[in-house]
């Protein structure tokens, strides 16, 4: 499990309690997830190279350093769209490329509905962002969709995991690092994390 990385910021532990909570209304929802994914955005990109650069302050020169990669956030739609804001807030220079999935009810596989990606890629590195790690459905789906797009340095990022879609991302593409706030115990019979925060989407969109 040396590519599980599970925050033990005390700020997202706090911000992921009232997330769960039943009561917690739509709006707040929403605030709450761009705010706990700003913060994974500190710990997510504590790895990401850097190249010297040379700025000249008021007084002299200083020796700094900037980033030497361009970075792709890719929400999978639509839950994760609440996740760019905070990634975007951290990262303003950062692409972002849509990808369209549901899960089927029934066979609870992913459904690709939505796919812009140019012919080639245009970033070096993609963080894929959902709040939810499932059954890892959706999540394998889109690295295989950025892996055929020629990307393969990516990061999934996510606020609560289910071990079941740990390990099916770890089994497919055991490479790639994921980023929770939180494992939570099991997934339910119909595909839902236990005890989880309900449906991530609709909460945040009022559709429920």
């Amino acid at each position: 499990m040396d590519k599980l990385f599970v925050s033990q910021h005390p700020m997202i532990a706090h911000k992921l309690a009232i997330l769960r909570d039943k009561d917690t209304d739509h709006r707040k929802f929403r605030e709450l997830v761009k705010e706990i994914a700003g913060l994974l955005a500190y710990e997510v990109t504590a790895d990401l190279p850097t190249e010297p650069k040379d700025v000249q302050t008021p007084l002299a020169i200083a020796k700094c350093q900037e980033l030497k990669v361009k970075v792709g956030l890719v929400p999978i739609l639509r839950a994760g769209l609440g996740m760019v804001e905070g990634f975007w807030s951290f990262i303003p220079s950062a692409e972002v490329w849509h990808i369209g999935l549901y899960r089927d009810e029934h066979t609870l596989k992913p459904v690709e509905y939505y796919n812009k990606l140019p012919t080639a890629p245009t970033v070096d590195m993609c963080l894929i962002l959902d709040p939810m790690l499932a059954t890892g459905g959706s999540a394998t789906a889109t690295i295989d969709v950025l892996k055929r797009w020629g990307v393969t340095n990516i990061k999934f990022v996510g606020l609560i995991g289910a071990p079941e879609g740990i390990a099916q991302v770890h089994k497919l593409h055991p490479e790639v690092p994921i980023h929770l706030a939180c494992i939570d115990e099991k997934l339910n019979d119909i595909g839902y994390i236990v005890p989880g925060l309900g449906d991530a989407g609709d909460r945040q969109f009022g559709t429920a």
